[in-house]
């Protein structure tokens, strides 16, 4: 057996139970695999929906372009759709949005606007905005408006809720979903409490977005939006997608718990998912007590991790805004092991003759140079010798005529392995700033403190 092209593998999708993840509760908790979909996500179902009526009621014509608002999943449903179909794409993106999303939609021949994550709705500069004004600029085109196209719960509706009720043979008791555009909750949880009205829909929300407060309060409060990491779920508007009526409770996830559970799904399950999906976990965990014995909870993985390799699923990243501790050696723990924490340093007004002779006397290889106690470069052995080679008369002068750019500075939190990286031929060292004093980091200093 084979398929026509590649729109007709969209759905279907497996379902898989979650085991150690989901040890502490005591319901049965099933997770629906959307990354076997072409484009890696559930988004495909939808995008496809969105074109085939959009093309019956002529709003899409033969070549014309398709323009989108998306963080990215939308955008690839939509591309491979348009290579079969033969439609252009411009996407509008935020620059929150991981670099691997917009990649993958530039490989399907897509052209990507990244717009800022940190401005309204209504501002013209947003990713909303900017899509708009393309549509109506741009001649033959459409723009599908994932977020109030209510294609998107249809095609929920039509195929990702009879899947999960066919495959869960109807015992499904809790649907666990995180929130963005919420088709995919609204279209599944429509069919499902179609089946029983009994089964829970649970929605998943993240700080800094308005769902949770709207529905318990019916107040759109605009002081609870701030920027946040977590990609994929929650929003600063009201979608015309997200059915409040169906959905029974919100529940929110820090970006903390979220990216960490991400990792923790790869590691514990061997599904290689998404941020959403370790937002969802995490909520899952958090609920607990709403599950008991003899439960059926289905949790939807909406997208891939490749997506989120350089967030996530990346070290450095999760150090850089404090989300993982690192037990490896760090800048700190270099300063702490030196014997001699009191760094050289000399003004950038001193002769090179007195830099030399300090050199000489400390026996050391390289010194900052400081201008008004601020350090604006530094010398080195090699670059003394290779100014006097060329001009020998340079040792009555100002080291500022032969200072180069400065060592660069890095965090205290900084792991040994970025300081090594970072220190080669050209750049023989690092600088430290601990509680207003600066220290220096060299290679021998990195040898010392893992031999230690």
């Amino acid at each position: 057996m084979w398929y026509n092209n590649i729109l007709e593998t969209i759905g279907n999708t497996p379902m898989v139970k979650l085991n150690k993840v989901a040890k502490d509760i005591p319901a049965t908790v099933l997770a629906k695999i959307e990354t076997t979909n072409p484009g890696n996500s559930i988004k495909d179902r939808m995008a496809l929906k969105m074109i085939e009526d959009a093309e019956k009621s002529g709003k899409l014509k033969p070549g014309g372009t398709i323009i989108e608002g998306t963080s990215g999943n939308t955008g690839m449903g939509l591309a491979i759709a348009a290579v079969i179909k033969g439609y252009k794409c411009i996407f509008t993106s935020t620059d929150k949005q991981s670099k691997e999303k917009f990649d993958a939609l530039r490989a399907f021949g897509a052209e990507v606007i990244v717009c800022p994550t940190n401005v309204d709705p209504e501002d013209p500069r947003s990713y909303y905005s900017v899509s708009s004004r393309l549509e109506r600029e741009v001649p033959n085109s459409w723009k599908p408006n994932q977020y109030d196209n209510l294609a998107n719960t249809q095609a929920h509706y039509e195929s990702t809720g009879p899947e999960i009720w066919e495959q869960t043979e109807g015992k499904i008791t809790h649907l666990i979903v995180g929130v963005g555009t919420g088709g995919t909750i609204s279209g599944v949880a429509k069919f499902l409490k179609e089946q029983n009205p009994k089964i829970q829909v649970l929605g998943i929300d993240t700080y800094g977005s308005v769902f949770k407060k709207y529905k318990e309060t019916g107040e759109f409060d605009k002081n609870e939006i701030y920027p946040y990491i977590t990609e994929g779920i929650g929003e600063d508007f009201l979608p015309a997608n997200v059915d409040f009526s169906l959905i029974d409770h919100f529940e929110k996830v820090t970006d903390k718990d979220a990216a960490l559970m991400t990792r923790e799904i790869a590691r514990k399950e061997g599904i290689f998912a998404g941020n959403s999906t370790g937002s969802a976990v995490a909520g899952l965990l958090q609920m607990k007590d709403r599950f008991k014995e003899g439960d059926v909870v289905v949790i939807i993985f909406p997208d891939h991790g490749t997506r989120y390799l350089g967030k996530m699923y990346n070290d450095d990243w999760l150090r850089d805004r404090g989300f993982l501790k690192d037990e490896k050696l760090t800048a700190r723990d270099i300063i702490t092991k030196k014997e001699s924490q009191e760094i050289v340093t000399i003004d950038s007004e001193k002769s090179v003759l007195e830099a030399i002779n300090t050199i000489k006397s400390l026996n050391i290889s390289q010194i900052p140079v400081t201008q008004a106690g601020m350090v604006i470069g530094k010398i080195t052995e090699s670059d003394i010798l290779n100014a006097l080679l060329e001009n020998p008369s340079l040792k009555s002068q100002p080291l500022k005529n032969i200072t180069t750019a400065p060592f660069p500075f890095v965090d205290l939190n900084t792991s040994i392995d970025r300081i090594s990286a970072m220190i080669n031929n050209d750049n023989i060292a690092v600088l430290v700033e601990d509680n207003g004093k600066i220290g220096i980091i060299t290679q021998y200093d990195i040898i010392n403190a893992i031999s230690a």
